[in-house]
């Protein structure tokens, strides 16, 4: 079919790259991960599709966490720095930058460690590109993976896209402020299908634009005390 270029001549050898790509980029989270540990530190690793509210999300937390819980947040936008802005504005010092295209990787996430101070932080968001499909591909050092799921986006998106809810230690659902005026989105439906990628008890409700998502920081706190409990000590191999 393709004599010119040979694509498609017999013989031809097909040479899959995609494990040896993880694989390196696993090695940098593992990596990474130990930063994080040494200093005490909860990495969040925060997904949605555009739009859903991840950086409302954000700014809603840094005024509802309690006092004395110290947060920086790892901004991935494709170009602008709008959101790094935004949340750095809510608070002094928030935010860095990673320009980025349809995912963050660990390499990324350690490059943007060289601004960040990890003695004064608790918790560490990574907020990732908005994207359901290559973030869910590619560990970055976090402890814990958080999807949202607005309301605006329809209740078949975890059916669509069931490999970022199924690895997903927690599913926000946001802007459910809208659901009297969002006549396509079946809350029922939309936790069913969680339930079946990834079990029950790891859904949560919030309306981040209404102020503090009690829910959500209550999960936070509980996950960051657990984070920094003694952890048993590996078998010798």
């Amino acid at each position: 079919m393709c004599e010119s270029c040979g694509c498609g001549s017999l013989g031809a050898e097909t040479i899959v790259v995609r494990e040896n790509l993880l694989a390196a980029n696993d090695r940098v989270a593992a990596h990474v991960r130990k930063h994080f540990d040494a200093h005490r530190v909860l990495a969040i690793n925060l997904m949605s599709s555009p739009g859903a509210g991840k950086t409302s999300l954000l700014e809603a937390t840094i005024a509802a966490l309690p006092p004395g819980v110290r947060i920086a947040v790892i901004e991935g936008d494709l170009e602008t720095e709008n959101d790094a802005e935004r949340i750095a504005g809510a608070r002094e010092g928030g935010a860095d930058h990673t320009g980025v295209a349809c995912h963050l990787d660990a390499t990324m996430v350690h490059d943007a460690l060289d601004e960040i101070d990890l003695d004064h932080v608790d918790i560490l968001f990574i907020e990732n590109v908005g994207n359901l499909v290559c973030p869910a591909d590619f560990d970055i050092g976090q402890h814990r993976n958080v999807v949202l799921l607005s309301v605006t986006e329809g209740d078949d998106k975890p059916e669509k896209y069931p490999v970022i809810f199924r690895n997903a230690d927690l599913v926000l659902i946001t802007k459910t402020d809208l659901l009297p005026y969002m006549d396509d989105f079946d809350m029922a439906r939309a936790l069913s299908a969680v339930a079946r990628l990834r079990g029950g008890g790891r859904v949560k409700k919030s309306p981040p634009r209404r102020g503090g998502p009690r829910g959500w920081t209550d999960w936070l706190v509980a996950e960051l005390a657990a984070n920094r409990l003694p952890r048993p000590a590996r078998s010798p191999e």
